[in-house]
């Protein structure tokens, strides 16, 4: 198979090797550039100067890691692209980057997300979110078609912002899969069995394209493999979802936070074992005053700067942790066989950790939420607000 296009790659990380190799095994002239000096094995050339790439490109494609990249390489290469040169952006970027790229590239500029990995590239089986002009896209499907399909979107903002709610659903996925593990880990499932089970779920594609790495339960877990899709590149992605859309992301947060190599694959961060008991013993603590009516328990679970805060009968309340003891007479509520209280989030950061309980007492519901504090290696609560309901 032969074709006219010329191609130079500029960005030869894992996704931009990947898509090198797969253009030069369907018989396109390939010629790559990485900013490390990094060579792709097999029939792709490779240069030291981008410029030199782009001067013999038809297609120039960007596969680089985020928005400054792209901005500091198009600065670079402008000089080099002619008139008639193609450039496809297959990065993963905010919005507001995407338009201004193709505001300063104009009719030439293909923005192309791709939906898949590794795999997918060799495979030629990507999504391609591609927005352009009709004759730049055009000229850009057959290098598009040899990675995979493409759907035709409205803009280049719109295809970016696809393609970060997209990867929020695999973030989601990662979190959710963690969360069961840790769940599994817990009851003392055997880790073999519990994915056997997960992997006959809306979870079992996840886990079976990452079974080797999720099976000893351990972050330390090694394969010859390289990632597919690495912690830092999805915890990037939610990060840019979060602002672009300026919605906060619990995800973004989680992922930013694993305590893992960003470099390893998202499967290791599902892997990571539950915080440690140690934050959980002031809000253990605050079960056990509402459980036995007991304002000791309160005492040692908040730190004695502490305040409670929230409305009752319509007016807002702010005790301080003297005044909030003082509600408790030492003794159960008459209904506390009924009363039921659960450890609904955890978010530790550090030296500060956050937390929300829900609190079923007769006809109230309460929502609590709490700060916590590592004070002298222990956690206490530093402060509480609540809703009732």
């Amino acid at each position: 198979m032969t074709t006219s296009h010329t191609v130079a790659v500029l960005g030869l990380g894992r996704m931009g090797a990947a898509i090198a190799t797969r253009l030069a095994d369907q018989g396109r002239d390939v010629i790559g550039w990485t900013r490390s000096g990094r060579h792709v094995a097999g029939a792709v050339e490779t240069t030291r100067d981008p410029n030199d790439a782009v001067a013999k490109a038809d297609v120039t494609l960007l596969a680089l890691f985020d928005g400054p990249a792209c901005r500091q390489v198009v600065d670079r290469i402008r000089p080099s692209l002619r008139p008639d040169t193609i450039v496809l952006n297959t990065s993963t970027i905010a919005p507001t980057e995407a338009s201004a790229l193709a505001r300063r590239l104009g009719p030439s500029y293909v923005h192309a997300p791709v939906l898949g990995s590794v795999p997918a590239v060799a495979a030629g089986t990507l999504r391609i979110l591609a927005a352009g002009g009709q004759d730049a896209l055009d000229r850009a499907r057959p290098v598009l078609r040899a990675l995979g399909t493409v759907r035709p979107v409205d803009d280049a903002a719109t295809a970016a912002a696809l393609k970060l709610v997209a990867n929020s659903s695999l973030a989601g996925a990662v979190l959710a899969l963690r969360d069961a593990l840790r769940q599994a880990d817990a009851l003392n499932l055997p880790r073999a069995e519990a994915l056997d089970v997960l992997e006959l779920g809306q979870l079992g594609r996840l886990v079976s394209r990452k079974r080797p790495l999720l099976a000893d339960g351990s972050v330390t877990t090694t394969t010859t493999a390289p990632a597919e899709f690495t912690i830092g590149a999805l915890a990037k992605d939610m990060a840019l979802l979060a602002a672009a859309s300026n919605s906060p992301l619990r995800c973004a947060a989680d992922l930013a936070g694993t305590p893992a190599d960003p470099e390893a694959d998202i499967a290791v961060a599902a892997t990571v074992p539950a915080v440690d008991d140690a934050v959980l013993e002031p809000l253990r603590r605050y079960v056990r005053g509402h459980a036995t009516g007991d304002p000791a328990h309160f005492r040692d679970a908040f730190l004695p700067t502490a305040h409670v805060e929230g409305v009752r009968d319509d007016a807002f309340v702010s005790w301080r942790l003297d005044e909030y003891c003082a509600l408790f007479d030492g003794r159960p509520a008459v209904d506390e066989p009924t009363r039921t209280r659960r450890i609904d989030a955890l978010d530790v950061h550090g030296t500060v950790a956050t937390a929300s309980m829900t609190l079923r007492h007769g006809p109230d519901t309460f929502t609590d939420v709490f700060l916590l504090v590592q004070v002298r290696g222990e956690w206490r609560i530093a402060n509480k607000a609540y809703h009732r309901r």
